[in-house]
C-alpha cells in the first residue's frame, strides 16, 4: 500500500519536508541563541554599570578605542581646554535644552569630546558657562560616538558654535586638530549646568531587536510544525486513495454504493422475465403491439380472413 513513497512525486515532497523541517529548527535556534546573547549581555551590562559606581577612574589611553564593554565606564583625561561647541535640541526630564561641548586637548595631541553638562533653553540665545582655563583632569563615564540615528541628533544646517552629532566624523570638519573618536560626560558639571546621565552601549539591552528574535524564533518553530502537518496530511489521503482503488471505487468517488448495484440488476431481470403487463400491446419493435398496427383490430385481436 505504501509503494506510492518510492513515485518520483513523493520522492520531491519527502526530500523537501527532509531539508525545510532542519532548516527551520536550525533558524529557530540561531534566533534564540541570539536572543539569549542579548539578555546574557544586558544583565552583563548592568553588572558593570553596579561595578563602575565603585571602581576608580582608569586612565583615558586605558579606555580607548571605546566599544560595548567600555561603554559607560568611568574615563580620566587631563589636558587644557580649547574649543567649545553647543549641541542644540537634547532634551533632559522632558525639558528642551542643549549639551555644552569642550574640547579638552590631552598630552598625546588629540582632543577629547567633554560633555560639561545641560543647559536649559535656546542654544541659539542662551548663555552657555565659559570652561576654566589652565591644565585641568575631568573624570566622566566614556560614551561611544553618535550617528544619525541617535536621539536629537541633526545632520548640519546649523550656525557656526553648534554641532549636531558629538562623532570625529562630524568635529574633524569643525576643529583644525585630531579628535578621539568617543566622548565623556563629566559626572559633576559646573554650576549653571547639569550632568548629563551616561548613554547604555547600542545593541546591548533587551530593546526591541532582541524581542524580534524571540518572535522570529516563534516562527521558524511554527514552520517546522506546519511542515510535519502537510506531509501527514498529504500521506493520510495518498493512502486513502490507494484503499478506495484497491476496491474498485474511482478516486473521485462511485455515483452508485456498492448494494445498489447488485439490487438495480436483480430489479431489471425480474422485469424481463414477467413480460408485458395486462392490456399491454406488443408493438412493431418487438414490444407491446400498439392500436395502429394493421395486423390487429380494434381490440387487439389478430385479424380473421374474410373480416
Amino acid at each position: 500500500m505504501y509503494r506510492f513513497l518510492l513515485t518520483p512525486r513523493w520522492w520531491g515532497i519527502n526530500l523537501f519536508a527532509a531539508l525545510a523541517i532542519p532548516f527551520c529548527l536550525f533558524m529557530g535556534s540561531w534566533q534564540l541563541s541570539r536572543f539569549e546573547a542579548r539578555a546574557a549581555f544586558h544583565q552583563e551590562q548592568q553588572q558593570y554599570a553596579t561595578a563602575a559606581e565603585r571602581e576608580p577612574a582608569k586612565p583615558l589611553n586605558e579606555m580607548v578605542p571605546v566599544d560595548q564593554r567600555t561603554t559607560g565606564r568611568l574615563a580620566e583625561a587631563t589636558g587644557t581646554y580649547e574649543d567649545q561647541l553647543l549641541v542644540p535640541d537634547r532634551r533632559l526630564d522632558g525639558r528642551d535644552g542643549f549639551y555644552v561641548l569642550t574640547l579638552l586637548r590631552t598630552g598625546d595631541g588629540k582632543a577629547l569630546p567633554v560633555v560639561r553638562g545641560w543647559h536649559p533653553g535656546d542654544a541659539r540665545t542662551a548663555d552657555a558657562p565659559p570652561p576654566p582655563k589652565g591644565e585641568v583632569t575631568v573624570t566622566g563615564a566614556l560614551q561611544a560616538p553618535e550617528n544619525r540615528r541617535t536621539e536629537g541628533a541633526l545632520a548640519g544646517g546649523l550656525p557656526d558654535g553648534q554641532i549636531g552629532i558629538i562623532s570625529a566624523a562630524a568635529l574633524v570638519n569643525v576643529v583644525p586638530y585630531d579628535v578621539h573618536n568617543a566622548w565623556i560626560t563629566l559626572v559633576e558639571s559646573p554650576a549653571g549646568l547639569r550632568p548629563v546621565p551616561p548613554a547604555v552601549a547600542q545593541n546591548s539591552g533587551l530593546d526591541l531587536k532582541a524581542f524580534q528574535n524571540l518572535g522570529y524564533t516563534g516562527e521558524w518553530f511554527v514552520f517546522a510544525g506546519f511542515v510535519v502537518f502537510m506531509w501527514f496530511r498529504l500521506f493520510r489521503r495518498e493512502v486513502e486513495t490507494q484503499r478506495d482503488l484497491a476496491l474498485g471505487l474511482p478516486p473521485d468517488g462511485p455515483t452508485l454504493t456498492p448494494a445498489l448495484v447488485p439490487a438495480a440488476s436483480t430489479a431489471a431481470a425480474a422485469a424481463a422475465a414477467t413480460g408485458p403487463g395486462p392490456g399491454s400491446v406488443p408493438g412493431p419493435s418487438g414490444g407491446a403491439p400498439s392500436a395502429s398496427d394493421p395486423a390487429s383490430g380494434p381490440s387487439g385481436a389478430p385479424l380473421r380472413p374474410g373480416t
